[in-house]
């Protein structure tokens, strides 16, 4: 499960783009927390320990307390604007949440078992098709990743959503359809090898 981040925040005075410039030149980043039938929330938070939280890698789908001068809001990040030029992040957006909503998330896939996959050991490449599923889930067990057992699969098989066992309380939110996550594709040396049998048994 994705552990909870907290981050301090200050409420602005002001808002608007000389306001954002005057913000981030003091290593602040504006944002704001919306949601939950009340109103937005203009904040600004401290760049540096933004950053730790990004580099977590499970920003995203993590739940994150921000603390406002005492008063504690349970939100999860929907957006995260950055620098084209600089790449340093000049604006978040946070949903409030109430501790136990239902929330959806991208949440990363893992493929495990390459060793017991018949296809893997040949040779074969995994062609992720799908980096992350789009999970509804509880705010409080939002899931870390996905773990997909490649074992059993040979080249030309495809995985299927219906062969993967999501986390307890998880559903996917694409539900009208069996949508491929990945496939098993035989490399340019097995598919000439594979060629050339074909051809000889086709002259004899």
């Amino acid at each position: 499960m994705s552990e909870q981040l907290t981050l301090a925040a200050e409420m602005r005075g002001q808002v608007g783009k000389g306001a954002s410039r005057s913000l981030r030149r003091e290593g602040r980043v504006p944002a704001v927390i919306y949601g939950d039938k009340k109103e937005p929330v203009s904040i600004h938070l401290e760049e540096k320990a933004l950053m730790r939280a990004l580099m977590t890698g499970h920003f995203m789908n993590s739940t994150v307390v921000l603390d406002v001068a005492g008063t504690a809001s349970l939100t999860l990040p929907k957006d995260v604007a950055f620098d084209p030029v600089s790449d340093r992040p000049v604006h978040v957006d946070f949903l409030r949440i109430g501790e136990h909503s239902t929330v959806t998330v991208q949440v990363p896939v893992r493929f495990i078992d390459e060793d017991e996959s018949a296809g893997i050991k040949r040779g074969g490449v995994l062609n992720i098709v799908r980096h992350e599923l789009e999970l509804v889930c509880d705010a409080s067990v939002i899931p870390d990743d996905v773990e997909i057992s490649l074992k059993g699969f040979d080249v030309g098989d495809s995985i299927h959503i219906s062969s993967v066992t999501l986390p307890k309380g998880s559903k996917v939110t694409i539900e009208d359809r069996d949508f491929t996550i990945a496939t098993i594709v035989a490399p340019s040396a097995l598919k000439s090898s594979e060629g050339e049998a074909a051809d000889a048994a086709e002259a004899e």
